[in-house]
């Protein structure tokens, strides 16, 4: 609804039934299923996504503690793992084709069911109704089946790790042809098939949020919100929902194919196989490396869908905190544009050990190298938003620094593997793991806590214990440098990603108490992280109350809501938009909120 006809009746504000979703005082009495089920109102769908992958980030949490424990203490043996694994751990060991499924899982439920879909499902949802002035999503209802797909995935996926034959264990990238036989492991039989289908049901659900999320930026902004005036969060939002928009349909075709070739007789990746036992397959002409140029490229973008959300979320925070205008809003809008670009011209660097064509594999190298210059830029930006701000240390200004932190040392690395002739001795390594964990598993986890952090007293009408946060932060911080870090000297000494035991290598004995500290940190920070569990729960129900509309003194329009919005957030008519979102300490003013009309001798922009 663009414009609401307001009747005042005495002292009454009375809005017309058919005039905006039920919001606030006016709202209808909605039953439990309505309301906290089957809602369509965007900040419930948002707390769906958050909670949902809550669980997922507990279970793919844990599953790394799993088999952290077998790779720093291969010689011990852990009763409890035989009480939580059974059969996988008898005798308190964890059993090879376990450890593989452990590995497997973890890889997907933290980059799918984790990061992109806690991510942007959390915070797409959240915020753009309300930062760019609407009532809700363009398409409520599709917005609710986004989620209800998404849970379905979850309950799909999670049913794969009970079959008979355990859960899928050929690497999160589901390379054939282990992926494509049964055959070929326990772990390629009927969990195989699950995971296919939940990430078929996946894609649909990323597919419904992205399109939801485009329309809605697109088409409903507030009067006065042109494009140049969004958050930050909201362009990182939008680009990422273009990235999964254009590259999910491409995994989708790849996981169709690898269901043909598993059920149908079909040889799109399989050929030339030999079977003990069985002898020579029947499938030819089919290429293993179609597959991996399918899952790059979504797999590239991937990275960007789970890290843009990030950039969007940190950029916000550390103007708020920072008390200053974010430095080159327009550069940072420009970089988010030539990361999404650039994101679908590098998907081969991933493949340069396949026996890729050399002069195709510089072509890569170059545009790998390219894509650094938009990253160093928001580095760059960050930095000097920083630089002079009188800085407030929130437990979301915190995990903001700590996201540029890891996005720097993380991302450096990535030059070195973005080289194919240093990248031919790395791939495979601990360098790739210290890599990706430190740039896009940790980075964005620190996005998404300072997202949360921050939106929290938004959400719940509460606010989260700032000395719990800070303990979660430390521990977070220190303890993820502590893992990661070291894997890029095991890494550079040679030693291979994947395997379930490395005692039995001379050249990699020299690592074993490295690998013990390794694993000892995990169990840390996994238990600070339930930590953060507890007072996320905790504070939901008993937490200090925000007393204010405003608490951070922030300039979007997400603040001018009651505490406790109901479903179509404003209870009058929208607010307009008269200027941008970063008016921080403008000729002397602390903040400018964007509904604040400019002044006599104010310049637009």
């Amino acid at each position: 609804m663009n414009e609401e006809t307001v009747l005042h009746t005495g002292t009454e504000l009375v809005i017309p039934h058919d005039a905006v979703h039920h919001d606030g005082h006016h709202e209808h009495h909605q039953s439990f299923i309505t309301k906290y089920v089957f809602s369509q109102d965007h900040k419930m769908i948002s707390k769906q996504f958050l909670i949902t992958g809550m669980v997922w980030a507990v279970l793919g949490g844990l599953m790394s503690v799993l088999f952290r424990l077998q790779l720093g203490f291969p010689d011990t043996s852990f009763p409890i793992l035989e009480t939580l694994l059974g059969k996988w751990a008898k005798g308190g060991h964890i059993d090879p084709e376990a450890y593989y499924a452990l590995v497997t899982m973890h890889g997907t439920i933290m980059i799918f069911f984790v990061l992109t879909a806690g991510l942007s499902g959390t915070f797409a949802n959240f915020l753009i109704p309300l930062q760019v002035g609407a009532r809700d999503m363009a398409s409520p209802f599709l917005n609710m089946l986004s989620y209800w797909f998404f849970f379905s995935a979850s309950i799909v996926m999670l049913s794969s790790l009970f079959v008979e034959t355990g859960p899928f264990s050929g690497g999160w990238t589901a390379y054939p042809p282990l992926s494509a036989l049964g055959s070929a492991s326990p772990g390629s039989k009927e969990g195989m098939d699950l995971w296919l289908i939940a990430m078929a049901l996946f894609v649909v659900s990323s597919l419904l949020g992205g399109l939801n999320y485009i329309s809605t930026i697109l088409n409903m902004r507030t009067k006065g919100m042109s494009m140049t005036r969004l958050p930050l969060t909201i362009w990182g939002l939008f680009f990422t929902a273009i990235l999964g928009v254009l590259s999910f349909p491409v995994l989708l075709s790849g996981f169709i194919l690898l269901i043909f070739d598993r059920n149908f007789g079909t040889s799109f990746y399989l050929s030339d196989i030999f079977i003990n036992g069985v002898g020579a397959l029947p499938n030819e002409g089919g290429n293993a490396i179609l597959y991996q140029h399918l899952f790059w490229f979504l797999g590239h973008p991937e990275v960007y869908i789970v890290i843009l959300p990030g950039m969007g979320i940190v950029s916000e925070i550390m103007s708020i905190n920072s008390r200053k205008p974010i430095f080159g809003y327009t550069a940072m809008v420009a970089s988010l544009f030539a990361i999404a670009i650039l994101s679908f011209l590098v998907w081969a660097h991933h493949m340069f050990v396949t026996g890729m064509n050399p002069f195709l594999g510089s072509i890569f190298v170059l545009l790998t190298l390219l894509i650094a210059v938009p990253s160093s830029i928001k580095v760059f930006n960050w930095i000097t938003t920083l630089w002079r701000g009188n800085i407030r240390f929130t437990p979301a200004m915190l995990f903001s620094i700590g996201f540029v932190s890891m996005f720097i040392s993380g991302g450096l690395t990535g030059i070195w593997m973005g080289n194919s002739a240093i990248d031919i001795h790395i791939h495979d390594t601990y360098f790739i793991i210290a890599h990706f964990h430190l740039v896009m598993g940790v980075a964005a986890m620190f996005g998404m806590f300072a997202g949360v952090y921050h939106w929290f007293p938004k959400m719940y009408g509460r606010f989260m214990n700032n000395n719990l946060a800070y303990i979660h932060f430390w521990i977070s911080m220190i303890g993820a440098y502590v893992i990661f870090w070291p894997m890029h000297y095991e890494g550079l000494a040679g030693m291979p990603r994947r395997y379930y035991d490395y005692s039995n290598w001379e050249s990699f004995k020299q690592f074993a108490e490295l690998n013990k500290v390794i694993s000892f940190t995990a169990i840390v920070v996994f238990a600070a992280q339930i930590l953060f569990l507890l007072n996320f729960f905790y504070s939901i129900w008993k937490g200090r109350k925000v007393t204010t509309l405003n608490p951070w003194s922030a300039n979007t329009l997400e603040w001018t809501t009651p505490i406790h919005a109901g479903h179509g957030n404003w209870e009058g008519e929208i607010p307009e938009v008269y200027r941008g979102a970063y008016d921080y300490g403008k000729e002397g003013i602390d903040f400018i909120p964007q509904n604040v009309p400019l002044g006599a001798d104010e310049k637009t922009h």
